[in-house]
């Protein structure tokens, strides 16, 4: 099977071969078959917007990963007899794998053993445009590539013991492993200059209110960006379409303020990821008020909430004034809603769910749909009295007129 990607920004008119992949999973035994499905969906999506075919699912319960084929060995032996009858490219693994696990099963197997982290990684290499953007994503590579470089360096180890087999194979992953460390270093300092380049850019802008746009991954942000901000942010439905915090000047009446939108957080987000793109992320930090997008039509949002509180916290982004915002309620109504519920029954369901998500934050709550700019008015009227009122706050001694 191809695809042929015609007219896109960096491959215009070549064709692009589409790899078939099978995705492995291990689930503890607390987690519910719903939970399970929600993972596996999620890697799929991830596979997919790589550029991988998914054609097979395997899942097991462990009480933990096997310390040499992460997988039981029936289970292994499962997957190598379908890949013995079946055209496969890959075996992609829902956590990450040590660099022996990845070098036993690319034995077993004989294709390519990709983990969630270096999947998640070559999305954003892919989708990487600015110098910080691929400045970040290289680090990220660099530091997740430093501890598993033994495997890749395998042919050239001669630590066999007799006559002729003592050789420099240790010292060239020694000396691998020194030119990755001093590419780590480089990078970091040119992550540095970018960053204090970035926050003299954001002292200058310092006077106007900042909105940041925060969410899971494919939420809607950039589609709500676009409607609030009447600009072209780039989005399409894919994970990790925002890689680079986009900041836009607004003007809701006569009031203006800056509105960013930011890279979407995910479940298992590999740590190296997180730490490159703190900076990024210092949008969120030094914002005055947060925008909290949910895709309200996924069916596990409510997870996804919690996934961005706890990343939030993780990156000490203090309490701020926020805006809870469901998006999708078009794509609700079409999942959950029976075609002969008359529209008095459905506006009453959605008023009981307002009323559940609203006792369970302090934050304002309101649901909308960027897509067919449902509620939108209502969205810049909220904002625009959160706003105002933050402006108020930092210069109590100034009349303004919005």
């Amino acid at each position: 099977m191809a695809e042929w990607n015609v007219g896109s920004k960096d491959k215009k008119g070549l064709r692009k071969e589409i790899e078939k992949a099978i995705l492995v999973g291990v689930v503890s035994q607390n987690q519910t078959k719903e939970q399970v499905d929600e993972y596996m969906d999620e890697l799929e999506f991830l596979a997919m917007t790589a550029g991988a075919k998914t054609i097979k699912r395997y899942v097991q319960k462990l009480p933990h990963p096997h310390k040499s084929t992460f997988v039981g060995k029936g289970k292994v032996e499962e997957i190598e007899l379908y890949l013995e009858h079946h055209d496969v490219d890959m075996v992609i693994f829902d956590d990450d794998l040590t660099g022996k696990q990845t070098n036993i099963l690319e034995e077993i197997f004989k294709v390519k053993i990709i983990d969630r982290s270096t999947l998640i990684l070559d999305i954003f290499a892919s989708r990487a445009q600015t110098a910080q953007a691929k400045t970040q994503v290289e680090l990220a590579q660099m530091q997740y590539m430093l501890p598993r470089l033994r495997g890749l360096w395998d042919h050239l180890e001669r630590q066999r013991g007799g006559i002729g087999m003592r050789g420099p194979g240790e010292q060239e992953i020694e000396t691998d492993r020194r030119i990755v460390r001093d590419k780590i270093s480089l990078l970091k300092k040119k992550l540095h200059k970018i960053d204090l380049q970035n926050q003299t850019q954001r002292k200058n802008r310092g006077a106007l209110i900042r909105v940041a746009l925060v969410g899971y991954t494919n939420v809607g942000k950039s589609t709500i960006m676009n409607v609030l901000s009447k600009s072209q942010v780039f989005a399409e439905n894919k994970l990790f379409a925002t890689l680079d915090t986009t900041v836009r000047k607004v003007v809701f009446g006569s009031m203006p303020f800056l509105l960013s939108d930011t890279v979407g957080f995910i479940r298992k987000l590999p740590h190296h990821l997180v730490e490159s793109f703190k900076s990024t992320l210092d949008e969120v930090r030094e914002s005055d008020i947060v925008v909290h997008v949910v895709d309200m039509a996924h069916p596990q949002y409510e997870d996804h909430i919690n996934t961005v509180n706890k990343t939030m916290k993780d990156l000490n982004v203090g309490e701020k004034p926020t805006l809870m915002v469901f998006n999708k309620l078009d794509l609700y109504r079409e999942r959950n809603f029976d075609e002969l519920l008359d529209s008095e029954t459905k506006e009453d369901i959605l008023a009981e769910l307002l009323n559940k998500h609203q006792s369970a934050t302090d934050h304002p709550v309101l649901f909308v749909s960027a897509q067919e700019k449902e509620n939108m008015n209502t969205l810049r009227e909220i904002l625009g009295d959160m706003i105002k009122k933050q402006y108020e706050i930092r210069y109590p001694y100034q009349t303004k007129t919005w």
